[in-house]
C-alpha cells in the first residue's frame, strides 16, 4: 500500500463564496460584460483570475468604475461611506456580501444606536473588519491580541460589547473573549459567535486530520484570512503545515520524511485546486487517498434580490 492522503472534510467553498461567484456569473449573463467588482469577490487568485477571463473587472476603489455602471460589492462586506459614493456616482448596485457578515454589520449598528462602546476583534487591514467598523468608527476599537485587551481604555464599562471578524482562529478567539470578560465582567456579545459556521467546521476538521497526518498542506491564498489560520491550526497541533495557492507551491522537501499528507482548502478554494494537488501526490507515491469527514455541511443563502429579479425566467 502506498503513502496516504487524508482529505478534510469539510473543506473548500463554504456557502458564502458559492453566493458571491454566483452573483458575479448571473451577472455578466444577466447584463454582459463588463462587471465591476469592488476589490477581489472572494480572497482567490484562481477564482478571480476565472472570473477576469469571463469579463469582471475587478477595482480597488470605486474611482475606477464609470459612472452609472453596475458594480458588485465583494462578500467581505463593505462600509456605509462605499455605499454612500456609490449612489452618489449612480453606480447600480448588487451586494455580495455574506449573511453572517452582514449579521455582524447589524449588530454594530445596533450597539452603536444604544451608545456602546464596540471591540471588534480581527485584523485591521482585512477588508471585513474595515467595513465592519464603517458602521461605528467613532464607537469601535479594533483588537486582534490578548495584551491589547490589557491596554484597553473604556470611560463608562457599562457600555461595552464585543464583535468578531468572521474567518478568524477558534481557539484565539475564545481566549481573547474570555480576557475581555474577566477585565469587563458586563460586557455584552452577541448571540451566537460570530465566528461563521464554516470556519469552525473546517478548523475542527483540520485538527482532526492533524493528529493523523505527518504533513498538511491548506490550498489557499496569502490574503485568505481563514486559509492562514488553517495552517496555524494545524501547526498549534504540532504538525507541519504550509499554505500553497496550487501544487506549484509545494516543495517537494516536505515530502521526503512522510508518510501521509493531510490537505484541506480554505473556504474561497475552489475542488479543482484540490484534485491536481491529490494527483500530483499520486504521482509521488501517496496513493492511499481517504477522506476524513467531520461535519456535515448543507446550507445554503438566496441570491440579492435585485438579482433574482433580473434571471427570473420570463413568462
Amino acid at each position: 500500500m502506498g503513502k496516504k492522503i487524508i482529505l478534510a472534510s469539510p473543506r473548500g467553498f463554504c456557502a458564502g463564496v458559492v453566493r458571491a461567484i454566483d452573483i458575479v456569473n448571473l451577472a455578466l449573463e444577466a447584463y454582459g460584460a463588463p462587471i465591476y467588482v469592488l476589490n477581489e469577490i472572494v480572497h482567490n487568485r484562481y477564482v478571480v483570475d476565472e472570473l477576469r477571463g469571463k469579463g469582471a473587472r475587478f477595482v480597488p476603489n470605486l474611482d475606477e468604475v464609470p459612472s452609472g455602471s453596475r458594480v458588485i460589492f465583494s462578500a467581505h462586506g463593505i462600509s456605509p461611506e462605499v455605499r454612500q459614493r456609490a449612489r452618489a456616482r449612480g453606480l447600480q448596485t448588487i451586494d455580495a456580501t455574506c449573511p453572517l457578515v452582514t449579521k455582524v454589520h447589524l449588530e454594530a449598528i445596533r450597539y452603536k444606536k444604544e451608545g456602546y462602546v464596540i471591540i471588534l476583534i480581527g485584523h485591521r487591514d482585512h477588508e471585513e473588519v474595515i467595513g465592519t467598523m464603517g458602521e461605528a468608527p467613532e464607537n469601535t476599537v479594533v483588537i486582534g491580541t490578548e495584551e491589547e485587551v490589557d491596554r484597553l481604555e473604556i470611560p463608562d464599562e457599562r457600555k461595552i460589547a464585543y464583535l468578531t471578524q468572521t474567518t478568524l482562529s477558534l481557539d484565539d478567539t475564545r481566549e481573547i473573549i474570555a480576557r475581555l470578560r474577566q477585565r469587563f465582567p458586563r460586557i455584552e456579545g452577541p448571540n451566537v459567535d460570530d465566528i461563521c459556521y464554516a470556519t469552525q467546521n473546517r478548523q475542527l476538521a483540520v485538527q482532526q486530520m492533524a493528529a493523523g497526518a505527518d504533513v498538511v498542506l491548506v490550498i489557499g491564498s496569502a490574503n485568505s484570512s481563514n486559509s492562514n489560520r488553517l495552517v496555524e491550526v494545524a501547526q498549534k497541533k504540532g504538525t507541519q503545515a504550509y499554505l500553497i495557492s496550487d501544487l506549484n507551491s509545494i516543495d517537494p522537501v516536505w515530502l521526503q520524511a512522510a508518510g501521509s499528507i493531510g490537505i484541506t482548502a480554505g473556504a474561497s478554494s475552489p475542488e479543482t485546486l484540490v484534485s491536481q494537488v491529490v494527483n500530483y501526490l499520486r504521482d509521488r507515491g501517496f496513493t492511499d487517498v481517504q477522506t476524513l469527514d467531520t461535519v456535515p455541511e448543507n446550507v445554503h443563502f438566496a441570491l440579492p434580490p435585485e438579482l433574482e429579479k433580473a434571471t427570473a425566467p420570463r413568462n
